[in-house]
């Protein structure tokens, strides 16, 4: 690269020769005049590596940069500014060769970027040992920008981030930051092989890069590193959840969506959704445990051999996988790629065997015939309890593309079973409600032949299918129930999770029903908040210090006397004199809306105040989210202007968007924001990956038929093309919600009746 000696050469590769450039070989190469208008003077910056002189201009540089191997030209990134850096390496267990790495940020940042380099560090050789396939280049930088729209990027040799991703503070930052920064880096990471050394041949195989980087970065990689953490758990109400919630929308797409013609753009960009990510990676976690995840490994490392430095499609995964495991892969895995929806299995208990069905599953509960075309090859993975307690799982039970099939068990209605064991499968199954209760004592049980999948599994599912129309709330409100006692923080999240969204959507019905739904709230995690306290012992496992979390969290939000008057006492230390070493950081988010929620000025001061000036991104996070939960009419106008005012970047509009809209006084005030700023929102973030975001989460959680009709009427005859799936799945929320509450007012009223938390 030729340049002024005052500009500084910048690239994604290391630096090999800087030398000056004659006029001869000036003239050779360029035409000066082009140059000069191209060039932007900068802070001359040292260059890295060998540097050669010779007899020269005293205007111009050659600096070489070491040269890439075929590369896809979204890869390419570079960066200029006042950086500082920490280096580290790591030693290839393929070839022995010494890997540098970097993370570099501004010099005010660069004490809370140890652990990223320290992740990056301990992931890269994991990648190498289990493709097969070592990382090719000569370096591996990361670069921590303070507004950043995508939230990370796996450039080629220098992957960038937003500065919540990547940066923890030990001191200051809790364990769910320290989640986030690991899962991210290694997300990216992920990629340097899936999209980097293997790229997607178009966009409508995004999935092939996304769906692999979340299974491999956030789950396989980050279980053997951080097997505490139990992220091959967590990944059903990470992922799995996310992926079935959006994909039971009626407005979903295919994992594989044709993606031509006009306004590819705008298409390309909304599909970067939790379709190309979160279903993608079930389905892929789901063939896995079909195959063994070493055969599937192996096919992985095939594909990844076979397409080096090339394109690839779907078609060439199932080509390895189909090597390494000799099944016909392509025909098996085609309508969990090709086809829009999933299903939903109805059992039936008919003597001595099961008959079970597969339908399209529909958040509205109401496929038609045209819409239920679908079969897909389902793993049932029947789970059978013996008479002496011997727990067995049959792996070979398929729905083969077929309707229905009938299964043996011998006294099925007596019987103790389960189907999708360890909630592997991408589906939902709906129970009659007799034999949910028997699963929800079973899984009740501290010895029971249920594991955490499988609790965490069944929350979903009957939560899932009773709002969609599959079943009744009441059974869910049960099962929550049943397990009040459960120990683990993963099955308390996925309770804590549909008992909000009940309460979220019941927000305007009559006040005795809603404040019945919070005493029941109260009733299963006030005690585990009480039981567990404020204070984070230095020897708490992972799961000890997030049960405390969600526990004390459901209990604020639903109004728990001692947990509020907890969140009084330590945040009022803050308040009084800065000092916020009372409030652990896992705790910020939960302490700062609850005290700004039941606080007046001088509490929502106080959490702008940390906004100014945040001590870390999760101080920063918690304040966004805070200011949105106050109940004051003038306060509330205030947040909701604030994203406007000059001092909210781009990239932090959707923290403020989605907590107004979580906050039921600030939900239809929020809605009628955006109709007034939709102007500015669409100049704005025209191009933007937030676009269709905001426009969603800023009407998605109404729950009238009515306020669907509203958003309709507003955006008809506007050009919604860069925001359109959004905009149809936000009404299918919306519609979704409507249709719940019409259908099973009256069973959650009896339901808190019967069991005497409404009077």
């Amino acid at each position: 690269m030729i340049h002024r000696k005052e500009t500084v050469a910048l690239a994604n590769m290391n630096v090999v020769s800087s030398k000056d450039v004659t006029q001869a070989e000036q003239d050779k190469i360029l035409r000066a005049a082009e140059l000069e208008l191209d060039t932007s003077k900068l802070e001359a910056g040292k260059t890295e590596g060998k540097t050669e002189a010779s007899t020269a201009s005293d205007e111009w540089t050659l600096t070489e940069f070491a040269t890439t191997p075929k590369v896809s030209t979204y890869l390419v990134a570079w960066a200029n500014g006042p950086f500082v850096s920490i280096e580290s390496s790591y030693t290839s267990p393929l070839t022995g060769k010494v890997i540098p790495m970097k993370v570099y940020t501004t010099p005010e940042y660069i004490h809370q970027a140890q652990y990223a380099l320290d992740v990056k560090v301990k992931v890269l050789p994991e990648y190498e040992r289990v493709f097969d396939v070592a990382y090719p280049l000569p370096k591996l930088d990361t670069l921590v920008a303070s507004d950043f729209d995508a939230g990370a990027m796996e450039n080629w040799g220098l992957i960038t981030g937003r500065t919540s991703v990547y940066l923890y503070d030990p001191e200051k930052s809790g364990l769910q930051g320290q989640k986030r920064t690991a899962g991210v880096q290694s997300h990216e990471v992920a990629h340097q092989w899936f999209g980097n050394i293997a790229t997607l041949n178009w966009w409508d195989n995004l999935w092939l890069n996304e769906a692999f980087a979340t299974l491999m970065g956030e789950v396989v990689i980050l279980d053997r590193c951080f097997p505490e953490w139990e992220s091959a758990s967590e990944f059903i109400n990470m992922h799995l959840d996310r992926a079935l919630d959006l994909d039971g929308k009626r407005s979903s797409h295919p994992i594989e969506v044709p993606l031509q013609g006009e306004n590819v753009e705008d298409a390309i960009n909304q599909v970067f959704d939790a379709i190309s990510y979160s279903k993608g990676a079930s389905v892929l976690r789901m063939l896995s445990n079909m195959i063994g995840e070493d055969v599937f490994l192996k096919g992985v490392s095939i594909y990844l051999k076979k397409h080096l430095y090339s394109n690839a499609v779907t078609k060439d995964l199932w080509d390895g996988i189909s090597e390494s495991s000799g099944k016909d892969i392509a025909s098996i895995m085609a309508n969990w790629i090709l086809k829009q929806g999933f299903p939903v299995l109805s059992v039936t208990e008919e003597g001595d065997s099961l008959k079970i069905k597969q339908n399209r599953f529909l958040s509205t509960g109401d496929p038609s015939a045209d819409e239920d075309q679908t079969l897909w090859y389902v793993p049932l993975m029947l789970k059978k309890v013996g008479a002496d307690g011997k727990v067995t799982t049959d792996r070979e039970l398929y729905l083969k593309s077929e309707r229905e099939v009938t299964v043996p068990l011998q006294d099925a209605q007596n019987a103790n079973y389960k189907l999708n064991a360890e909630t592997v499968g991408v589906y939902r199954v709906a129970y009659s409600p007799e034999r949910l209760a028997k699963l929800g004592a079973e899984a009740a049980k501290r010895d029971g032949a249920f594991s955490l999948e499988d609790r965490v599994g069944l929350v979903g599912d009957a939560f899932t299918l009773a709002k969609a129309g599959y079943g009744k709330t009441s059974g869910g409100l049960s099962l929550a129930k049943a397990l009040r006692e459960d120990p683990s923080y993963l099955v308390n999240a996925a309770v804590s999770g549909h008992l909000a969204s009940l309460a979220s959507v019941w927000w305007e019905q009559d006040q005795a029903v809603r404040d019945a739904i919070d005493r029941f709230r109260v009733d299963i995690f006030g005690p585990t908040a009480k039981r567990l306290g404020f204070e984070f012992g230095k020897d708490d496992s992972p799961d000890l210090k997030q049960l405390r979390a969600v526990a004390i969290s459901v209990a604020a939000s639903a109004g728990d006397e001692w947990t509020l008057s907890e969140v009084k006492k330590r945040f009022g230390a803050l308040m009084a004199n800065g000092d916020d070493s009372q409030i652990h950081p896992d705790l910020l988010r939960t302490v700062f809306a609850q005290a700004v929620k039941h606080g007046g000025e001088k509490e929502y001061e106080t959490v702008l105040g940390v906004y100014r000036k945040p001590e870390t991104p999760s101080h920063k996070i918690a304040a966004m989210f805070a200011l949105c939960f106050t109940q004051d009419e003038a306060l509330l106008k205030r947040t909701i202007e604030f994203p406007f005012s000059g001092e909210v970047k781009e990239q932090d509009f959707m923290y403020f968007f989605s907590a107004l809209s979580a906050n039921p006084k600030g939900r239809r005030a929020m809605w009628e924001s955006t109709k007034a700023k939709y102007d500015e929102l669409s100049r704005r973030f025209a191009g933007n990956f937030s676009l269709s975001r905001l426009i969603e989460s800023s009407f998605n959680a109404l729950s009238t038929n009515e306020d669907a009709d509203d958003v309709e009427r507003f955006f008809k005859g506007k050009d919604v093309s860069k925001f359109s799936m959004g905009l149809s799945q936000g009404l299918d929320a919306v519609r979704a919600n409507a249709r719940w509450v019409q259908r099973d007012a009256e069973d959650v009223k009896a339901w808190l009746r019967d069991n005497q938390y409404l009077a």
